[in-house]
């Protein structure tokens, strides 16, 4: 399910005035690390709001019926780490756009070299699925 490519995670941080910031991103799931991670501009809201506060609320889920999801508590690590960054953003755009060489993967994965991007390393605290299709 996961590992559907037309499906957005909806990420919840909470902003300087306590308030709920909610994004809905594109993602990539590491199925053996249980893991999902995020591209996103380093010096965007939702990172700003992590550096304060590293506990999200996530949610993906398919609009379609029928339908099913997960959503959870993670806690989130900031990786600015270049090297990862490339490697884990290749897998997010293989996964988004079926290649490299795509006007956007070009476009990120040189954000991504230049430093501009970050990739968060969400890793879920505690989960719960739904599921309406016929068993």
């Amino acid at each position: 399910f996961l590992e559907n490519k037309d499906l957005l995670i909806h990420i919840g941080t909470v902003d300087e005035k306590g308030e709920p910031f909610v994004t809905p991103t594109g993602f990539y799931f590491d199925r053996d690390l249980d893991k999902i991670y995020i591209t996103t501009q380093k010096n965007s809201k939702k990172v700003d709001n992590l550096r304060k506060r590293n506990t999200i609320y996530f949610c993906i889920d398919d609009p379609t019926p029928p339908y099913k999801g997960v959503r959870g508590k993670a806690t989130v690590k900031i990786n600015e780490d270049i090297n990862h960054n490339l490697s884990v953003t290749k897998k997010l755009l293989m996964r988004a756009t079926g290649s490299l060489e795509d006007p956007i993967s070009k476009w990120l994965l040189s954000e991504t070299e230049n430093g501009n991007e970050v990739v968060l390393e969400i890793s879920p605290r505690y989960y719960s699925t739904w599921d309406y299709s016929e068993k």
